[in-house]
């Protein structure tokens, strides 16, 4: 499924360009255009799902292990001494693309990076 108009799925079909940093055959992920912190990168299924609550459960060990392989990546070449895995569900969370993505941020120590807890 892709939705002809979602900056995502374009990226996902290389009809934009992207940094790719790594993919399979479910899901993709590229260096965010804008980012919070060197090396944030965003995680996108490869079909056009909106939320979290869209995503099938059958993806979800999926997702979860690429993420932990994005984030392991990023400790391992020293982008950071931690990370922060944030996604925002529908506008009032502030998702600005209708597209379920997930950030993972490197966050360094004394960074100035302030998130809600």
């Amino acid at each position: 499924m892709e939705d002809e108009n979602c900056i995502f799925c374009k990226i996902v079909k290389g009809k934009i360009k992207s940094q790719k940093v790594m993919e399979t055959d479910n899901f993709f992920a590229f260096l965010d255009a804008n980012p919070r912190a060197e090396g944030h990168i965003l995680v996108v299924p490869k079909r056009h799902f909106v939320t979290l609550l869209d995503i099938p459960d059958k993806l979800g060990e999926e997702m979860l292990n690429f993420i932990k392989k994005i984030a392991s990546d990023l400790l391992d070449k020293k982008k950071g001494d931690g990370f922060n895995i944030i996604m925002n569900n529908l506008e009032c969370a502030g998702q600005a693309v209708k597209h379920a993505h997930i950030h993972v941020v490197p966050r360094k120590e004394g960074d100035g990076m302030h998130l809600f807890v």
